[in-house]
């Protein structure tokens, strides 16, 4: 059998699967939030592995050895997405949790509103949710049309209209559980199918193995080695230190986002977080972003070079090598590795974002907190399917390199810092610095993506933070205070987070010491210092570019540990849990 019939087969199975969750989640799920959050009953292993895969996404398999092959190795500094995005996770994760079992959260906006107790603050985490939902999972279907297309030469569009209904249907019909155990094998096959390209491109006789590979890698000229400088006094400016820094904030928001905080509610307990962020985020997918993806790029930069590929675009390289290297089983295991990756990500967005849309608009205003458990969950279908359509559009019209895609939408995720931080940590400001910095944020995330792009040679993300925290505390410095209420409720919750959440006295020692190591990590990792990578150190024949990005990325995982486990910011005991059922303070209906 050739190589797209292996594609048809695999495809076929993989779509059974998917159908069987998804009706599975049909015929069971009878509550409106064991549809929107599954009943708070996520498990340890099917987290572990759905959140990870959500997080790495179509973006990861496809955009990103593309963007390697078009930008070199200052471009292969986002693989520290692997630290950044379970970074998030580490600042907000276990928080979100503890806060959503005890008030009853459903939706981030139930959070923020009650919190900052102002109803703007909700209509502005639905418009982030749904601008972050359709352009982020807009892109995945532009990834997955483009490899459908090269690998069994299907029309773009076409292609692209049979990805997103394969991802509507078991994500509308099932819910969140369907969407994490789908992902739980989506997760099995997005890292093996990294794994997999990545050493078929490099035993391949076109490259030669690994000690031809590293001379020819070395060959290259210096624009694909080297990080170009500091940053551009300017627009635009390519991937200078200062864009790798911010580009890394944008990809922290995918933690942040309005999605994974809701779907931080519907884990039945937080203790396997710990593990997801240090292990298979920062580990595992870090193992086959360092080496594998790299392979990948890079090699399509020596096969370009050397006249055996002649990729147009970014998204181009993987469908190419795919195609070029794989043997027609490997083929249609890697083709649906990708796919996989891309619906792993495409799902829990297109679904979170529904959820929102249904709870915090239609449940909460038009049906005045008044609807059935049947009229949410066919209202949320209804909403999730507009929010696929509106994501389909997004890839119809797109025409950015992939990961660009991501970044902006990314950036909302990160201007979602502004309110996290207030609730979770409490940074002051006023409430309605709360709503105007929000407003503030998403303006310039527009504003530098569209109008004046990537100023300082700086990402939208930190712009929209940035603009977002200056005008909120603004606010707080023109004497803008809250109602006697504002400050009652967010006392108590403060009060009762450092009490359940408050670290022991090793773990103190543990937080002093990080609010040190962190920042230095990141100065030297991926910020002004990464400049020294460029000729500082090689071994094992890795450029001295690559070999930083290694040394940093090992340094990086035991700075998770450490944060994670030793100054306790992901882990949590059997007494936290047990206080945030027995102090239940419930402020949310659920019907």
């Amino acid at each position: 059998m050739n190589g797209t019939t292996w594609v048809y087969i695999m495809l076929g199975v993989y779509i059974v699967y998917c159908f069987y969750w998804g009706l599975k989640g049909y015929f069971t799920e009878k509550t409106s939030s064991g549809y929107a959050i599954a009943g708070r009953s996520i498990p340890f292993f099917a987290f572990l592995m759905a959140a990870t895969a959500a997080s790495f996404s179509g973006w990861t398999f496809v955009g990103h050895p593309g963007q390697i092959w078009s930008q070199g190795m200052a471009y292969a500094f986002a693989s520290f997405y692997v630290l950044t995005i379970p970074i998030t996770g580490a600042f907000f994760a276990k928080r979100n949790w503890l806060m959503g079992k005890r008030y009853g959260f459903v939706t981030p906006g139930d959070m923020f509103a009650y919190y900052y107790n102002n109803e703007a603050v909700r209509w502005l985490t639905v418009l982030t949710a749904f601008l972050y939902s359709i352009f982020y999972s807009g892109l995945q279907l532009i990834s997955a049309a483009a490899l459908f297309y090269w690998v069994a030469g299907v029309p773009q569009t076409l292609g692209l209209i049979i990805m997103a209904a394969i991802v509507w249907f078991y994500v509308v019909t099932g819910g969140l559980k369907a969407s994490t155990w789908v992902g739980v094998l989506q997760f099995l096959l997005l890292v093996g199918g990294i794994f997999l390209l990545g050493y078929f491109v490099i035993t391949s006789d076109a490259i030669g193995g690994w000690s031809a590979f590293s001379q020819k890698v070395k060959a290259l000229d210096h624009r694909y080695t080297q990080v170009p400088g500091l940053l551009n006094f300017g627009l635009g400016g390519g991937w200078t230190a200062a864009m790798i820094l911010t580009y890394m904030f944008a990809l922290m928001g995918i933690q942040s986002s309005p999605a994974f905080t809701l779907w931080n509610f519907g884990i039945k307990s937080p203790k396997p977080l710990a593990w997801q962020q240090v292990f298979m985020s920062t580990f595992v997918v870090g193992l086959a972003l360092f080496y594998f993806t790299a392979f990948q790029g890079l090699g399509a930069k020596i096969l370009e070079l050397e006249g055996v590929i002649a990729p147009k675009v970014d998204g181009d390289v993987v469908p190419m090598l795919m195609t070029q290297f794989l043997p027609g089983p490997v083929l249609g295991l890697v083709f649906l590795g990708a796919i996989a990756a891309i619906h792993s990500t495409a799902a829990p967005y297109i679904g979170t974002g529904g959820t929102i849309l249904l709870r915090d608009v239609y449940w909460r205003y038009i049906r005045r907190q008044q609807a059935s458990h049947s009229e949410q969950i066919w209202v949320n279908r209804a909403l999730s399917t507009a929010v696929t359509l509106a994501a389909v559009v997004v890839s119809l019209t797109a025409r950015d390199a992939i990961v660009m895609i991501g970044g902006f939408a990314t950036a909302f995720g990160f201007v979602m810092y502004l309110l996290l931080l207030g609730v979770h940590w409490g940074w002051r400001f006023p409430s309605l610095g709360a709503t105007l910095g929000m407003i503030a944020g998403i303006v310039a995330c527009f504003l530098t993506y569209y109008v004046w792009r990537y100023p300082l040679s700086m990402h939208t993300a930190f712009w929209g933070l940035f603009t977002g925290l200056l005008v909120a505390y603004l606010c707080r410095g023109l004497g803008v205070n809250d109602s006697e209420e504002t400050r009652q409720r967010q006392a108590e919750v403060r009060a009762w987070l450092d009490s359940v959440d408050g670290p022991s006295e090793s773990g103190k020692k543990w937080r002093f010491w990080m609010k040190i190591l962190v920042p230095v990590w990141f100065f030297f990792a991926i910020g002004p210092a990464c400049l020294l990578g460029n000729k500082a150190f090689s071994f094992c024949g890795f450029p001295a570019l690559w070999s930083w990005q290694i040394v940093w990325w090992i340094l990086g995982i035991i700075m998770m540990w450490a944060l994670c486990f030793k100054a306790e910011m992901s882990t949590t005991s059997d007494e936290q849990i047990q206080r945030a059922d027995d102090e239940a303070m419930i402020v949310v209906k659920e019907v």
